[in-house]
């Protein structure tokens, strides 16, 4: 099939690993896909952007304008859509939700084409929290609007498809696809050799022997209570225990004065950010895998990402994860901001290495059951745009 992807995200931060991942699944699934952004890219769509857009500067605009330029940036994007779906006589449209955009849905309907969008969160609950709204209602319509004028919702958790049942969307609408992994690169050969160079790659070589390595992959904000972790370090019981965090964030500076005050500081390593690329080789230097929070509708790329290297995982024990952990199966899970039950899990896990074996190989088993790939959501999405071109329209 012919798939136009339209986003309009700068393509250049974390959702950058979803889309060219979901971009590339596509292509190795035998399909074309054509897209349609704010980065300008002469390569083809599984390549990486070649050059930064201007739409940053709308990110430093006051509030209210910032909202309505996000809102105008509808009819550019729309045009943008015809104007390419038309030239590459492409089967279906598929978007990435943002905020305050019906550029897709517009485009659709003058194109009679199916239009897939892709939600991640519901932006407007979301931005409430973080940076305000300065007109909610009008946000709201909209988002109910673009949400109930797509022909298919995939969400990427169920947690979330029941919130947007909520705010009016079909059930039958709806469908999951999870964030996953392409599973080849996390085939190791030799995986003794790969954690020793990870390791050294990481700074942590000098290790003792029986050291435990504690990681955690991800851009580190307040919210991730890594804080927790911190606390949990000066239990005796993790006197050899380490914490790698690989990635970089606003919480760093925090962690840096807890580290001192809790005196783990010669314990906690701040690998710094790497390319999502090198990830995978990286991660068998983990021992025990971390999520420590999460919030409650999301799908976490790194976690699907630790399962499928096969790592122990400690996370939250909350619904969102519930659709892929199991506790005591594939993963210790704890109760959300619980510092004593999350110390532990960390206890328990670092000093049981059977455990640790055991928990890694049933993630493992579970992205592999459950073909949590991007090969795997590629296969999901493509199967509904075959049911809509075919003249199923919801």
């Amino acid at each position: 099939m012919k798939i136009l992807y339209h986003h309009r995200t700068q393509a250049e931060d974390g959702q950058a690993v979803h889309i060219r991942a979901l971009q590339r699944a596509f292509v190795d699934e035998g399909h074309e896909v054509f897209e349609v952004s704010l980065v300008r890219r002469d390569e083809p769509a599984t390549a990486q952007p070649a050059k930064r857009a201007s739409w940053g500067i709308v990110t430093h605009l006051p509030r209210f304008a910032r909202e309505l330029a996000e809102y105008s940036y509808t009819a550019v994007g729309a045009r943008r859509i015809v104007a390419a779906a038309r030239e590459h006589e492409v089967d279906f449209v598929y978007e990435r939700y943002a905020f305050g955009n019906a550029a897709g849905v517009q485009a659709a309907r003058k194109l009679r084409l199916p239009l897939i969008l892709e939600v991640n969160s519901p932006m407007v609950l979301e931005l409430s929290k973080t940076r305000g709204l300065s007109f909610p209602n009008t946000a709201r319509r909209m988002e109910n609007w673009i949400f109930r004028h797509a022909d298919r919702v995939c969400v990427v958790t169920r947690v979330l498809a029941e919130m947007l049942v909520e705010l009016g969307v079909e059930r039958e609408r709806l469908f999951v696809t999870p964030n996953g992994v392409h599973l080849e690169q996390y085939e190791y050969a030799d995986r003794g050799a790969i954690r020793t160079r990870a390791r050294a790659e990481l700074g942590l070589a000098g290790l003792a022997e029986d050291a435990i390595v504690l990681g955690f992959v991800g851009y580190y904000r307040d919210w991730h209570r890594l804080d927790l972790v911190l606390d949990a370090l000066t239990s005796p019981r993790l006197a050899h225990a380490h914490l790698v965090l690989l990635g970089e964030g606003p919480a760093h500076a925090a962690l840096v004065q807890r580290a001192a005050e809790k005196r783990v500081g010669a314990r906690v390593h701040f690998a710094g950010p790497r390319r999502h690329a090198d990830i995978p080789g990286l991660l068998p230097a983990f021992d025990v895998a971390l999520v420590p929070a999460i919030n409650p509708y999301a799908s976490p790329l790194k976690l699907f990402e630790y399962m499928a290297a096969a790592l122990a995982v400690v996370a939250p024990d909350q619904p969102n994860l519930r659709e892929v952990l199991v506790d005591g199966g594939n993963a210790l899970l704890v109760a959300p901001g619980d510092g004593a039950a999350l110390t532990a899990a960390l206890e328990r896990s670092a000093n049981e290495s059977s455990l640790r074996e055991r928990l890694g190989a049933s993630a493992r088993a579970c992205v592999l059951e459950h073909d949590l790939t991007w090969r795997g959501n590629a296969r999901r999405v493509i199967a509904v745009a075959q049911e809509l071109v075919g003249g199923v329209r919801g």
